[in-house]
């Protein structure tokens, strides 16, 4: 067996040889011109081809291109993506706010809570200074304390 597939070599195989057809040459004959009143235009043209032929066709009318329609300044994209960071933007400073009224809220929070703690103190520091009828110095009463067998006995 060859490459090919075949049980004889390449040499032995019989060859074809294909010749074109050759067309005649064209003689340079004017196409006949059918008489066409001016502004119409018929509804099938024949023409008369150099060799005798006759071509007949249906008359094609020009296409007029429709009017053209005005693309907008900016494209839709364009806007869209705009419009979108727009929005990104929006959120970005609400979240922002959100997180400042936050941090606000706390402050306040801590700052009453440090009011009421000064408040507190300052009325129990008023008690504990105020004269409280006597008129000499502060009065401290100290019991004698008896603790017997881990009990407090005052």
């Amino acid at each position: 067996m060859y490459p090919d597939h075949t049980p004889h070599p390449p040499a032995q195989r019989a060859v074809e040889v294909h010749h074109p057809t050759p067309y005649p040459p064209a003689v340079a004959v004017p196409a006949p011109v059918v008489p066409v009143r001016p502004g119409t235009v018929p509804s099938v043209a024949s023409i008369v081809l150099p060799d005798g032929r006759i071509v007949t066709g249906y008359a094609v009318n020009p296409a007029h291109p429709g009017p053209v329609a005005e693309k907008p300044a900016v494209s839709r994209t364009a806007v869209n993506i705009a419009l979108w960071g727009v929005g990104f933007l929006a959120v970005c400073s609400g979240l922002l706010l959100l997180t400042s009224f936050i941090a606000a809220l706390t402050a306040l929070i801590v700052q009453l809570i440090i009011l009421a703690a000064v408040i507190f103190g300052g009325c129990i520091a008023l008690q504990l200074f105020t004269r409280s009828g006597h008129q000499g110095g502060t009065t401290i009463n100290i019991r004698k304390a008896v603790i017997k067998r881990n009990h407090f006995h005052g």
